[in-house]
């Protein structure tokens, strides 16, 4: 028995019904041509400060659309479902994009930075964005996908043997996690070719499917390579991930000490703000890691504050494309095999991180994001040339008791194991994967035009999502989830008195990134 089995035979199956996960999904809205739409967000949806479940991302443009947390698949869904339906309600005939990558971007400073009022916190949102488009550029911030949160009850936590409760394994999970996550590249990735204007005036390596489509024939998820979301000041940002102290410790260096080339940029510029801080990282949201520990923060709590106080409550897994063969981004099938492969992270040995297996780490993520569907493509494991079906092979053949054990947990059938299955498959059969279908019918439709295949799907899931039926109560409580929002915007203007800089400078001093003393 492999040292997997041993530590799956120690969890009492009942306890996976505990699992629990939540989604946070971006989408661009655009006008009926597919171009980014130039209006506010929409005054019918409520406070993007304040609603529970409907905010904006980078751009004002750019919706993210939050669930709750949830003990199901299909209820997670349903309420994903749900927020989709109460947003097409009140956006006219403006489309939700399906895809990561946008079209038809306006040049950098017409890109619409998003507000969320006159109050400190939502000046600092704004401020925040407005750094990000200094540091990196507005055209990368509106790049979408879906996060998907990951947790496990304490119930389940008191039943795996792991010394360290919770911290210990959440960590450990994330270690295999950003081992392994090439594989997820390859079975999710859904962003094999981009519109010109996201790459104009950049050196790129793409090249020309058709007039207005560019691409790379056997890419996966351009989204996560080298043209997405990356950053070249953040390639000398060695976090590791061997302990929440070695975590936090690397984070907090990267929040609290100047960064040159910021610095240059500065934080104001005459009565205008151009950036939260001169630090690497303006504040912890902005390192960009496919998978990240959460904690649900208080009112003004600093996120490092509120891990190191009270430890790990989830995962956010950060690197799935948008699905645009799915009206809500994701899959039931997607989730199940999500939930398995993140149980495997966790059950699995998990050695400590280094350097040099970070460095492989990228490596490889780099190779499948650009190359993945490249027949014999190989990857670096362990100093080891290997191929990727072989590996990706082993690693979901040792999901298969883990998928079985779900089904009986949760009376799914054989939901979790179908799942697993149609992943093996789809090593073999590179064309059943998103990145393939979407080159398939682009070619077969729409004349390998990827903005003309996006627009066709965004149109087609619009229709059918406001076909679907929307009962009095979802309506209801969504109407007041609008109307709540804009209250308690107001009432937090109106009870803030301490000037912005001085909330500036009390946010962001380093004492509010440590515990208190005990």
């Amino acid at each position: 028995m492999n040292p997997l089995q041993e530590r799956f035979r120690s969890l009492d199956p009942t306890l996976l019904a505990g699992i629990r996960r939540g989604i946070e999904k971006e989408s661009l809205r655009v006008q009926p041509d597919g171009r980014p739409a130039p209006t506010p967000h929409p005054a019918a949806l409520g406070s993007a400060l304040t609603h529970p479940r409907i905010t904006t991302d980078f751009s004002e443009s750019q919706l993210e659309l939050i669930t709750g947390v949830h003990a199901s698949v299909e209820s997670c869904l349903e309420e994903l479902t749900q927020i989709h339906q109460a947003v097409y309600r009140a956006v006219g005939d403006e489309v939700l994009w399906c895809a990561s990558m946008p079209c038809g971007l306006p040049v950098e400073d017409a890109i619409p930075i998003g507000r969320y009022g006159s109050s400190n916190i939502g000046r600092a949102k704004t401020v925040y964005r407005i750094g990000l488009s200094h540091r990196y550029g507005r055209r990368m911030q509106t790049i979408s996908g879906i996060h998907y949160n990951f947790s496990l009850s304490e119930d389940a936590w008191r039943a795996l043997p792991w010394a360290g409760g919770a911290n210990a394994g959440y960590f450990a999970l994330m270690r295999n996690f950003r081992r392994n996550a090439w594989l997820l590249f390859y079975l999710f990735g859904a962003s094999p070719a981009v519109c010109p204007s996201f790459v104009r005036g950049r050196a790129h390596e793409l090249v020309e499917l058709a007039p207005g489509t560019l691409y790379q024939p056997h890419a996966t998820t351009l989204r996560m390579g080298r043209l997405g979301y990356q950053s070249d000041a953040q390639s000398s940002l060695h976090v590791s991930y061997n302990s929440m102290e070695s975590y936090s410790d690397s984070l907090q260096d990267a929040l609290v000490q100047p960064y040159p080339p910021y610095q240059e940029i500065g934080i104001h510029q005459g009565d205008d703000y151009r950036q939260l801080s001169t630090s690497l990282l303006q504040i912890e949201n902005e390192f960009y890691s496919k998978i990240r520990p959460k904690r649900i923060i208080r009112r003004g709590e600093r996120p490092l504050h509120a891990l190191r106080e009270r430890g790990v409550e989830y995962v956010e897994v950060r690197l799935m494309d948008l699905d645009p063969f799915a009206a809500v981004g994701i899959t039931a099938p997607t989730m199940r095999l999500l939930d398995v492969f993140l149980l495997h992270c966790l059950l699995s040995a998990s050695p400590h991180d280094t350097h040099a297996e970070i460095a492989a780490i990228a490596h490889n993520q780099e190779r499948v994001a650009s190359r993945g569907r490249e027949p014999g493509l190989r990857l670096w494991r362990d100093g080891e040339d290997v191929s990727l079906a072989e590996w990706g092979g082993k690693l979901l053949a040792e999901c298969a008791p883990i998928a079985e054990a779900m089904d009986q947990a949760l009376h799914s059938g054989s939901a979790y194991r179908d799942a697993l299955a149609w992943g093996a498959a789809a090593l073999d059969h590179p064309e059943a994967v998103p990145s393939a279908r979407m080159l398939e019918s682009m070619a077969r439709d729409h004349k390998s035009s990827y903005t003309d295949f996006v627009l066709a799907q965004s149109h087609a899931h619009r229709a059918a999502l406001l076909a679907l039926p929307f009962p009095a109560e979802v309506e209801a409580r969504f109407a007041a989830f609008a109307r709540d929002s804009v209250e308690e915007q107001h009432r937090i203007e109106a009870t803030d008195i301490l000037p912005f800089e001085a909330f500036r400078k009390a946010y962001l001093a380093p004492e509010t990134l440590n515990p208190a003393p005990r």
